[in-house]
């Protein structure tokens, strides 16, 4: 299974930037998907997370700002943010809590993404 995400990149203050995650491989179902971010210096934190159910959970550093969605047929999970400040800069990475399936069995796993930049000027 691999988790490829896209949309990274330079943006002023106050711009938006639309982040996406495809996973693909053996999938046999994905549950929950999530963004996490992680800035220079500091531990990598949760952004916003969405269930299967399409029940969502942000940060409150992020709420009314980000929205958090997903693409159950695409395998896929979106992150648009808004108004952006300099403090979202960090590299987002994408994460997907699966089943997959190996040898006609299943087995629950967790994958991460390699991580896109964002990058916020001033």
């Amino acid at each position: 299974v691999q988790l490829v995400e896209s949309g990274g990149g330079l943006v002023q203050t106050g711009g938006s930037l639309r982040l996406s995650c495809a996973a693909s491989g053996s999938i046999f179902r994905i549950n929950a998907m999530g963004w996490y971010r992680q800035a220079p210096g500091k531990q990598r934190e949760l952004v916003a997370a969405i269930t299967s159910g399409d029940s969502t959970n942000y940060a409150d550093s992020v709420k009314g700002r980000f929205t958090i969605s997903r693409d159950n047929a695409k395998n896929t999970v979106y992150l648009q943010m808004n108004s952006l400040s300099p403090e979202d800069t960090a590299v987002y990475y994408c994460n997907a809590d699966l089943r997959e399936t190996v040898g006609g069995l299943w087995r629950a796993m967790t994958y991460w993404g390699k991580g896109t930049l964002v990058t916020v000027s001033a």
